[in-house]
């Protein structure tokens, strides 16, 4: 294992090396898969018995609601399991296009279905979730723990060497079983512990930086009476702001039915009971969901989400932090849901420690893996956080606006100005917002000159229920 003067690394070198990942969900499976490559064998940890069928499962109380893998979760997904874009759509999850695909609402106007510039999938989570653990358990080099708690760490302050675990169900009073390793990784989510177990070492547990709007939503399945939403769309999307505090996703499951999300900020959340849940639809700005849930065929009860802060834990910062462990996933960074950043930032988390640990020109340190990792979920960050301090009756640490943020705020509204019917401003902003381009495209030359010098194009005054073909602004 390389080893920085002064720090412990992480490790390159195969000699009997293990490495323990805390948590066996997309994020831990994905971390396994790229540790495989550097130690001897890798064990995770899982809390839940895995099911033998794609289905939500205790440890992911998200997994009912509505997921997507944007196009930059794509492109990394598939460039750690190449050919797994693939097996996604045989499994029948469904690629949607925007703007094309969906009939789309945001500061007041409608969306022109040009040709999509962009896609992702929106088959279930727990769909996503099999395909990706069969892959990776496929390694002879990894092995997992189900139905097993981790409940501390071994080691002291200046390195890590391992976890302690318990059978999950056993009593809080039973010894836990040391398991030595040279790496643990975080991968638990966001209702993480390891801040108290670094704590527990002597180590400096990480300052966390939080925004919280409050937004609460509710999830139900349905299936659509007319077969098509009564147009050639695949999906609605009504966009809350922060003079317009509802929302509303539509989104096709590639089984014949639809998951809706209606969403609110606190003290006006959306009701977990089913008419209730129907009639919450009228205060968003337009009936068109409202309408389509009061034909459509309710096929789940309704399922309520509340924990939606966005919380950056930072590792990174200077600190008594110990060498061997390190966090990623929702364990290290985690958004508020609804800008569906989550499955690719876990995807680009694994290919940012993939990157760090091959990098033959730098000792991959412990410290410089975890900046590295944290790095890569910096812009959905940026796009989460810079929302949602905008939202009224935002609170937390990170809320207050800094002194640049007048300044990038009043360039991103004028591209949020432009986005619904100009197709270059448009195209770069969904390439940011896909995450799969750099924040920096929205100020390229051409998108640069329609933003500050363009006018808005005139959008539809009703929903677009039909595509617009491409025109000569194209």
């Amino acid at each position: 294992m390389h080893t920085a003067q002064g720090e412990a690394g992480t490790g390159s070198t195969r000699g009997g090396r293990h490495a323990v990942v805390v948590g066996g969900s997309l994020a831990g499976l994905l971390a396994a898969h790229v540790l495989a490559a550097h130690v001897d064998r890798v064990t995770v940890v899982e809390r839940d018995r895995f099911p033998e069928e794609p289905e939500p499962r205790p440890g992911v109380p998200q997994s009912r609601h509505i997921h997507v893998l944007l196009e930059g979760g794509r492109t990394a997904i598939e460039s750690l399991l190449p050919g797994f874009v693939r097996e996604l759509e045989e499994a029948g999850a469904p690629r949607v296009g925007v703007p094309g695909d969906m009939v789309q609402w945001q500061n007041g106007r409608w969306f022109r279905r040009l040709p999509s510039s962009a896609h992702y999938h929106t088959g279930p989570r727990p769909q996503l979730e099999r395909l990706v653990r069969r892959r990776v358990l496929a390694n002879p080099l990894i092995t997992v723990l189900e139905g097993t708690d981790a409940v501390g760490l071994l080691g002291d302050a200046s390195r890590v060497r391992g976890v302690l675990l318990r059978e999950r169900g056993a009593t809080a009073r039973a010894e836990p079983r040391p398991v030595e390793a040279d790496l643990v990784v975080d991968a638990s989510g966001r209702a993480t512990k390891a801040p108290q177990w670094l704590t527990a070492l002597g180590a400096q547990a990480p300052h966390e930086e939080t925004i919280d709007t409050g937004l609460a939503y509710g999830t139900r399945v349905y299936r659509d009476r007319d077969g098509i939403l009564g147009t050639d769309a695949l999906g609605y999307y009504i966009v809350p702001n922060p003079s317009q505090t509802y929302g509303a996703v539509v989104l096709p499951l590639g089984d014949g039915t639809h998951l809706v999300t209606l969403s609110g900020l606190r003290g006006d959340e959306p009701p977990t009971d089913g008419d209730q849940f129907t009639a919450y639809a009228k205060k968003l700005p337009h009936p068109l969901v409202h309408r389509w849930l009061s034909r459509a065929e309710p096929l789940s009860p309704v399922h309520g989400f509340r924990h939606t802060e966005n919380v950056r834990r930072r590792y990174d910062l200077p600190g008594r932090r110990p060498a061997g462990f390190l966090a990623v996933g929702d364990a290290l960074c985690t958004f508020n849901p609804v800008y569906g950043q989550g499955m690719t930032v876990a995807a680009q988390n694994a290919v940012a420690l993939r990157d760090a640990l091959a990098d033959p020109r730098r000792t991959p340190t412990t410290r410089r893996v975890q900046r590295a990792v944290l790095s890569s979920s910096r812009q959905a960050w940026d796009i989460s956080a810079g929302a949602d301090k905008r939202m009224p009756g935002a609170t937390g640490n990170a809320a207050a606006l800094r002194a640049g943020d007048r300044a990038a705020h009043w360039y991103l509204d004028r591209v949020q100005d432009r986005y619904p019917g100009d197709p270059v401003v448009g195209d770069a902003f969904r390439s940011v917002l896909s995450l799969s381009a750099p924040l920096t495209a929205v100020f390229a030359p051409a998108v640069a000159r329609a933003v500050l010098f363009g006018t808005p194009v005139p959008t539809p005054t009703e929903p677009p229920m039909t595509r617009e073909e491409a025109g000569p602004d194209m």
